[in-house]
C-alpha cells in the first residue's frame, strides 16, 4: 500500500539532521527537544518504509535510502529558499547571484571576474561560497549555485549536465618583493636556480605547468612553501619569503596590494579562468555581464 504522501515537516527535520550529522545538533538548531526530532524522523521512516540512518558507533550515518532522500530534500528545500529569495528580491529590487568560487582561484581574479556585476543597472546581491572544485560542481548540478568560477574546465567525459565557458586566459609572471627582484631579475630565468619559491600544491591545475617550465628551463628552485590557499601564498610572498607566480593580467593589482615587483615574464605558462553553468547559454543577467566584460577586455 502506498503512503498517503510525504509529511514535509518530517522531511525537513530529516534534512536538518542529515546536514548537521546529529539529532542533538539538529534539535538545537530547530529549537526542539531531541525526543521530538527523533520521533518525527521515526514517523517519516515508517511512512516511507525505509531506514534513513544507520548507527556507526556514536555517529549517525545516512543509509543508501537516506542518501537518496537527502538528494531530493536538497532540491525541495533549496526551491523553498529560492522562492523566499525571489520574494525578497521583489521588494528590494536586487537580483541574487549565488557564486561558487574554487579554492584554487586567486582572490584578486575572483574580484575581477565579479566586478562587472557591481555596475549593472539592476543591483546584484552576491552570495559567494568557496570550496573545492568537485564539491562546487556537485552543488551547481543540484542548482544550489548559479555559476562556478574556477581555473579549470569541466573534465572530459563528465556526466554532470554543466558547461564550461572560457572567460579569459593570461600569461604568467614571476614576481616578488623589490629585494628579491633585484637579486633574481638579471639574466632571467637562469638566475632562478636556487631561488626561494612559493608554489601552489600539486593538486592545483597550474602547478604541473610550472613544474614543466622549470624542467624545460633547466631551473632548480628552492621550494620554501606550497599552498592550497592562494591568498595565504600571496601573504607569504608579500613578506618576502619567496618568489611566486601570478597572472600578468593582475600586474597592477599585485603591485598595489602586494607591492609585488616583476622579476620576469613566462609566456609559455598560461592560466585559464572559467565560468561553469547549468546551461550552454547563460541566462542569468549577472553572469552574462561577467562574460561580456571578460570578452570586451579580451
Amino acid at each position: 500500500m502506498k503512503n498517503a504522501g510525504t509529511n514535509f515537516r518530517h522531511l525537513y527535520y530529516f534534512w536538518v539532521v542529515a546536514k548537521e550529522g546529529s539529532i542533538t545538533r539538529a534539535a538545537e538548531r530547530l529549537g526542539l527537544a531531541v525526543q521530538t526530532v527523533s520521533s518525527q524522523i521515526a514517523l517519516l521512516e515508517q511512512s516511507l518504509g525505509k531506514s534513513l540512518f544507520t548507527q556507526q558507533g556514536r555517529r549517525l550515518v545516512l543509509s543508501d535510502a537516506g542518501e537518496l532522500a537527502r538528494t531530493y530534500a536538497d532540491q525541495i528545500f533549496l526551491l523553498g529558499e529560492q522562492m523566499q529569495d525571489a520574494l525578497d528580491q521583489s521588494s528590494t529590487l536586487r537580483t541574487r547571484l549565488s557564486v561558487g568560487i574554487s579554492d584554487s582561484l586567486p582572490k584578486l581574479t575572483a574580484y575581477r571576474l565579479l566586478e562587472a556585476t557591481t555596475q549593472l543597472a539592476t543591483p546584484v546581491r552576491l552570495v559567494c561560497y568557496e570550496d573545492q572544485y568537485e564539491a562546487l560542481l556537485a552543488d551547481l548540478a543540484l542548482h544550489k549555485l548559479d555559476v562556478v568560477l574556477t581555473d579549470r574546465a569541466l573534465p572530459t567525459g563528465s556526466t554532470l549536465r554543466v558547461f564550461s565557458h572560457l572567460l579569459f586566459e593570461s600569461e604568467m609572471t614571476v614576481v616578488g618583493t623589490a629585494a628579491l627582484a633585484q637579486i633574481h631579475s638579471p639574466d632571467f630565468p637562469k638566475n632562478l636556480n636556487g631561488a626561494p619559491f612559493l608554489l601552489p600544491t600539486r593538486n592545483n591545475a597550474l602547478r604541473l605547468k610550472i613544474d614543466e617550465w622549470f624542467e624545460l628551463q633547466g631551473v632548480h628552485p628552492d621550494v620554501v612553501g606550497e599552498f592550497e590557499d592562494n591568498a595565504l601564498l600571496n601573504t607569504f610572498g608579500r613578506r618576502g619569503l619567496g618568489l611566486f607566480f601570478a597572472p600578468a593580467a593582475l600586474a597592477s593589482d599585485l603591485a598595489e596590494q602586494l607591492q609585488a615587483v616583476l622579476v620576469g615574464r613566462v609566456p609559455q605558462v598560461r592560466e585559464q579562468f572559467y565560468a561553469i553553468s547549468n546551461e550552454r547559454k547563460i541566462q542569468h543577467p549577472a553572469v552574462e555581464a561577467i562574460l561580456a566584460s571578460m570578452h570586451q577586455d579580451g
